[in-house]
């Protein structure tokens, strides 16, 4: 298995058309696999690996072109997009306030990107399912 290194601080990031960019000046604290229903329509994708990071180590540049959308659910989300393009930027939780959510796919070096579990499997697309055993791997 190859040895992983952390990478640079700050890492950073933006949408597909950069009119947004951002730094997340701290490692964020998890990243995990989702597999959600939601998740997938959302992205268009199998799965989505997203980082959670402290609010204060975050920065967006140019966040008047973040257009915010709102999502009710078991908790309240709020998802930030750039407005020109509709790339998703950030995820903010109401119930934890402190905490932004970035799509690992947004920052410019992912190769260092691990997730630490895997989650909504009974909704992973059949391609992508994995045992419950190494979900928590």
């Amino acid at each position: 298995m190859q040895r992983l290194h952390p990478p640079a601080l700050p890492l950073t990031g933006g949408c597909p058309c950069e009119a947004v960019r951002f730094e997340v000046r701290a490692m964020p604290f998890l990243i995990f696999a989702w597999h959600c229903t939601a998740c997938q329509r959302w992205s268009g994708s199998a799965s989505v690996d997203s980082g959670q990071a402290r609010r204060f180590c975050t920065d967006a540049r140019r966040p008047k072109t973040l257009a915010p959308h709102r999502r009710p659910a078991a908790f309240e989300s709020t998802y930030r997009f750039c407005a020109d393009c509709g790339g998703r930027i950030l995820g903010e939780r109401a119930d934890l306030p402190d905490i932004v959510t970035v799509r690992a796919g947004t920052l410019d070096d992912t190769s260092w990107v691990r997730p630490i579990a895997h989650i909504y499997l009974a909704s992973a697309q059949a391609g992508r399912r994995i045992s419950e055993q190494c979900a928590m791997l």
